[in-house]
């Protein structure tokens, strides 16, 4: 493709953050940068300049910043940014005051609320005095059993404003899932809801919080919020009492906010633990703050007033991302449930019903929608939408043309990725550049991205590892229970000495953004070539016939072949002539190496409950090994599926 599906006018580049970014660093730092490019590259070698300048930007609330930025910059991991500052996490995200909206918020069509700035302040401070009734100081954590509703946002806020640690997950997880996270953090206070919707159906929850309660000795107390019930029966579970006793008697005070250090400890975040117990990752006050803040107001263009939308469950980093939204006194609007119900299009209602600015989803949503024939563009205004960010998967080239085609013409697309480990992203939107199909706009700023080769080396035009060469704020401070840090080391830097490795299969383009083809340990070996899963998904998923795939390398006669399985539209039917034009549209689309030995059909496809299949999980299974944690998937009976396929023995 010789030109680019989008590109913003030269109002929105004057206008956007990053110009008046570019236009600060001219005045603090004396340097001229034109470009997104020539401000990448300034961003990387001028680290501590950038970081510090990122802080000025974002109008970053703290009791001290302290002289120095960074502390052993050349150690990964080790670095430390801002050592000497104090701050809140909490406090940074109040900023605002006043009637204007904070948070709206939409169960599906069954509940819809908005909370003001000034009534979500009063919420936290009366939250934040509960908690310390409960005994949460300093360190302690406090978790969220919860769904994605605005009693969230203020408990992890009042827990931040004590200088405590939230971690969350979804009430969609089952008992051991749960304990498999929350009994390894030891929380003294619970948030929970009675319940919650989903497909239009009311699910209860208050029974498996009264089970997995009680084998969590640490917990002082819980607190149950109200979304099924005004007023929920919470008399069956020890140490409970409900949202409306909790804050009973607490006079909405100015907040007293506990300043920590740079690098206290704010969220605990679970990797997926589809291969065992999850890891639990700490992230700090400081670096979240700062990598959100930059997200937002440079790669994502939010400013004051804008409304942004994120779909995400609170068991998914994205959740922390949307929320950050506040530092950049932004309006949240939250929605909870099925993305489907009632209708296909119902966020797209949401949207233009609360003049949404930014619309972010996953790529699943937007394969569902096009899959579905949905045509968003005909049916809604959606004029006030001015970026839609998509991520949880490679977007592939076909899903930029429908979004363009079918959601709207002028829009950047912004496909984001870089995960829980990080707490953020690694590439991402270019608010001031253009959008070519099939590639993710840029590096993110401040962030040393560069494509491996197989020996090492930096590579441009060819697929590789994608690493991170410097140090950046948002590294995780530490793994739970690890402390020599080992399986921290294990994670990231076991492959390059002194360089994060992300364990991303990528590419950087000749228009210097990247495209991801999948994760390093699903990428296949046939024949010892290198094949990104998504390359594969990408050219299966343009036949009408097929709605899901997933690809696997099984182990066969000393060798790896590449496997595929299909799940079939209503009505399609896998037989010798749908198998033959699956290959050729891979063999065509990709190369000879990526077409698949066997095809099988499968009814289900396995996936967490952020949405993402589970390509090892299956792997496993088809190799006789056992998935140590099944409660880590949102339907993990589909695995069963898999188990003892005839088609694969031959």
């Amino acid at each position: 493709m010789t030109q680019p599906l989008w590109q913003p006018t030269p109002e929105r580049k004057e206008g956007a953050n990053i110009s008046a970014f570019m236009e600060q660093l001219k005045r603090d730092w004396g340097v001229e940068l034109s470009d997104y490019a020539e401000l990448y590259d300034w961003s990387v070698k001028e680290i501590e300049k950038f970081w510090s300048s990122v802080w000025t930007f974002g109008k970053v609330v703290a009791e001290t910043r302290g002289d120095r930025i960074l502390v052993d910059g050349t150690k990964m991991p080790g670095a430390a940014f801002f050592p000497d500052a104090r701050l809140n996490f909490a406090q940074n995200l109040l900023r605002r005051r006043g009637p204007e909206d904070a948070i709206v918020f939409w169960g599906e069509d069954k509940v819809k609320r908005r909370l003001s700035h000034d009534a979500l302040n009063a919420l936290v401070s009366r939250l934040q005095q509960r908690l310390q009734d409960l005994g949460v100081g300093e360190g302690d954590r406090v978790a969220g059993f919860m769904p994605n509703m605005p009693e969230t946002v203020a408990a992890m806020l009042a827990t931040a404003s004590l200088g405590a640690v939230w971690s969350s997950c979804s009430p969609d997880f089952g008992v051991q899932g749960v304990l498999d996270r929350f009994g390894q953090i030891e929380p003294k206070v619970l948030f929970c809801p009675d319940g919650y919707y989903y497909n239009g159906k009311a699910v209860d929850s208050l029974a498996r919080v009264a089970e997995f309660s009680k084998e969590i000795p640490s917990l002082n107390g819980i607190i149950v919020c109200p979304y099924l019930n005004d007023e929920p029966d919470v008399s069956t579970i020890a140490k409970a009492m409900t949202l409306t006793q909790a804050i009973s008697g607490k006079t909405a005070n100015p907040i007293q906010y506990r300043h920590v250090a740079f690098n206290a400890p704010l969220y605990i975040m679970f990797s997926s633990g589809t291969t065992g117990k999850p890891k639990c990752i700490v992230h700090g006050v400081g670096g979240t703050l700062l990598q959100h803040i930059k997200e937002h107001k440079l790669q994502c263009d939010v400013k004051p007033g804008d409304r942004v939308f994120y779909f995400t469950t609170c068991g998914w980093m994205m959740w922390n991302w949307l929320v950050s939204g506040l530092a950049a006194e932004a309006t949240l609007l939250l929605y909870d449930g099925s993305p489907f119900h009632p209708v296909p299009e119902i966020l797209f209602d949401y949207m233009d019903a609360e003049r949404g600015t930014l619309f972010g989803t996953s790529a699943k949503f937007i394969d569902s929608l096009k899959n579905a024939g949905a045509d968003p563009k005909s049916s809604h205004d959606l004029s006030s939408i001015r970026i839609i960010a998509s991520t949880g998967s490679p977007l592939v080239a076909e899903g930029f043309d429908y979004v363009y085609a079918h959601i709207k013409e002028d829009v950047c697309l912004a496909s984001i990725a870089g995960g829980t480990d990080i707490i953020s992203c690694f590439v991402a939107g270019n608010p001031i550049g253009a959008v070519w199909r099939g590639e993710i706009q840029a590096r993110c700023l401040g962030m040393a991205v560069e494509v491996f080769d197989d020996e090492g080396q930096p590579t441009r035009g060819k697929k590789g590892e994608l690493v991170c060469t410097r140090p950046f704020p948002s590294m995780p401070i530490y793994f739970w229970n690890d402390p020599d840090g080992a399986r921290y080391h294990s994670a990231y830097f076991e492959r390059y000495d002194n360089i994060w490795c992300q364990g991303d299969f990528a590419e950087i383009t000749e228009h210097d953004g990247v495209i991801i083809y999948g994760r390093s340990d699903a990428t296949l070996n046939p024949g010892g070539v290198r094949i990104g899963t998504a390359e594969i998904y990408r050219q299966v998923e343009k036949l009408p016939e097929i709605d899901e795939s997933l690809v696997i390398g099984q182990d066969w006669q000393g060798d790896v072949r590449v496997v595929l399985f299909v799940r079939l539209a209503a009505g399609a039917v896998l037989d010798e002539d749908l198998i033959k034009r699956i290959k050729t549209q891979v063999r065509t689309g990709a190369t000879p190496r990526h077409v698949p030995a066997k095809v099988v059909a499968v009814a289900d496809i396995p996936r967490t409950k952020s949405g993402k299949i589970v390509e090892l999980a299956v792997r496993d299974v088809v190799h006789g090994r056992a998935v140590k944690n099944k409660d880590a998937l949102a339907n993990p009976e589909a695995l069963d599926l898999y188990v003892g396929l005839a088609e694969l023995q031959e």
